[in-house]
């Protein structure tokens, strides 16, 4: 009966740890194998444990150039749909116009878009237009389907915010472009980097889109996916790693400062 009305007491707890460790799993899985010393071509099966991989992670042919690239690409992405994503909200929230309720809906429309469709409009598109496939034509994709995760974002950020703060600003004689930068853009820059995170992400992880519009650009994805048909070298696993710690360190990093933040900001 005890263990009973524990479980009961801590279901939403449990329910949480286990639904994490499920998300988690495959990232523990990816980490493991990569210390493993495959027999063969593939990394499927725990052989013995090797920092062989570690110590070369770009010993593979072409791994380190196409993540290079993506990493080049979503930075590039990010810069464009954020700055874009922000502009297009604070417009949607601050402004009164004619079509804003279906602009709205149609900012949601590449979301809930199958991404084959998309890809297949774009490459559309950009054939139509004579464009050459390549790193421009994926970094406009990456752009374009971004841009809704970075609206959705930092329009929520910014309908919570108290506009009594910016009038307050104003009545202490402080300029719209001082006003904006010391206390709209601090105010909405929690969001704002939210999408920016939200969109590095999917640009760097993307492969439908991209493969549809790369022409013979070789992103990470198209990477790990070439070589999944003949072979999956242990580099991989060392990346996809690498990539999870450097993403953890950064949400601690980010948890770490806004707690600092919180208690220096409490009274004494």
């Amino acid at each position: 009966m005890f263990a009973i009305r524990w479980i009961r007491r801590n279901l939403v707890v449990i329910a949480g740890l286990l639904t994490l460790a499920y998300m988690i799993l495959p990232n523990i899985v990816v980490m493991v194998f990569s210390f493993n010393n495959p027999k063969g071509r593939f990394n499927y099966a725990w052989q013995e444990f090797s920092l062989d991989a570690w110590k070369d992670p770009c010993g593979v042919a072409d791994l380190c150039g196409s993540l290079s690239l993506s990493l080049q690409i979503a930075a590039w992405a990010t810069v464009g749909a954020t700055v874009l994503g922000t502009m297009i909200a604070f417009a949607l929230v601050r402004y009164r116009f004619r079509a804003r309720g279906a602009i709205n809906s149609l900012i949601f429309l590449p979301m809930a878009m199958p991404e084959v469709v998309m890809a297949a409009s774009l490459l559309t598109l950009f054939l139509n237009m004579g464009a050459q496939l390549g790193f421009w034509t994926v970094l406009i994709a990456h752009i374009m389907f971004c841009l809704s995760f970075v609206v959705t974002a930092v329009k929520a950020r910014v309908m919570s915010m108290d506009p009594r703060l910016e009038e307050a600003a104003r009545d202490l004689y402080a300029g719209p472009v001082q006003t904006f930068l010391r206390v709209t853009l601090p105010i909405a820059a929690p969001g704002i980097a939210a999408g920016a995170l939200l969109a590095f992400a999917l640009s760097f992880d993307d492969f439908i889109i991209t493969n549809f519009n790369a022409g013979s650009t070789v992103t990470f994805p198209m990477f790990v996916w070439g070589s999944a048909q003949r072979g999956t070298p242990v580099q991989i696993n060392v990346i996809g790693t690498a990539m999870f710690v450097i993403a953890v360190l950064m949400v601690l990093g980010g948890q770490l400062v806004a707690s600092r933040r919180k208690n220096n900001a409490q009274p004494k």
